[in-house]
């Protein structure tokens, strides 16, 4: 099962089970790089995951067989995460390159390991709903938000992608940060923005750094 365009995306938050086995875990990523499947494994902060893998494939069977092969190395998904790679309605119009890295993007970027996920929907209370307001002044709201993200280049990569009926929230949003403090001053800075301010809602914020698999099992 693949998307018509784009990739599907798994994020899965795991803590190991007594029975854990580090070596199985690295040949289930491995399995899944072989299989096509880009795999980001990050070394997680606090009490709600231990580890996160992150996959990206075209073929959603093959994220599937690296969930199987997560949970068969002795680890419990405790949270996960699934959507789609997208282009925004509001990105027409932009060079074929740009919507490509959208669609298709390259990961983990290097000497970026600061990494953190969230997702968010737009909000529709009362005279707050998102999805009333005319498409351009959504258009111009979002504009406005881009630019403050910009003001980040060169040290926050964010990859936002769709999950509207396929998981709780409407997009999960991926930022690859060169500091902690980085991730923290982007979502500060962004949630002043009115598309933000008014008409975001968010979920709970995972936090932890890029580690390659063969170091990440000596960590948990």
């Amino acid at each position: 099962m693949s998307p018509s365009v784009g990739l599907g995306v798994v994020h899965l938050f795991c803590k190991p089970f007594p029975d854990f086995k580090g070596d199985d875990l690295v040949a289930a990523v491995k399995a899944a790089e072989a299989n096509g499947v880009t795999v980001v494994t990050v070394s997680m902060l606090g009490h709600k995951a231990d580890l996160a893998v992150m996959g990206m494939a075209a073929d959603m069977r093959a994220l599937k067989a690296l969930q199987t092969g997560v949970q068969h190395a002795g680890l419990e998904i405790v949270d996960s995460y699934v959507s789609l790679t997208e282009v925004s309605e509001y990105s027409k119009g932009m060079p074929q390159e740009m919507l490509n890295a959208r669609l298709y993007p390259t990961l983990p970027p290097a000497g970026k390991n600061a990494w953190c996920f969230y997702p968010m929907s737009k909000r529709r209370e009362h005279k707050d709903n998102w999805f009333t307001l005319e498409f351009d002044k959504r258009k111009e709201l979002m504009e406005e938000h881009g630019k403050s993200g910009r003001t980040f280049a060169g040290r926050v990569i964010q990859l936002v992608t769709g999950s509207t009926g396929l998981d709780n929230y409407e997009w999960g949003v991926t930022l690859f940060a060169v500091h902690p403090d980085d991730l923290k001053e982007v979502v500060y800075t962004m949630r002043y923005d009115e598309a933000s301010a008014v008409y975001a809602d968010f979920g709970a914020f995972y936090v932890g750094m890029v580690t390659p698999v063969e170091e990440l099992i000596h960590q948990i």
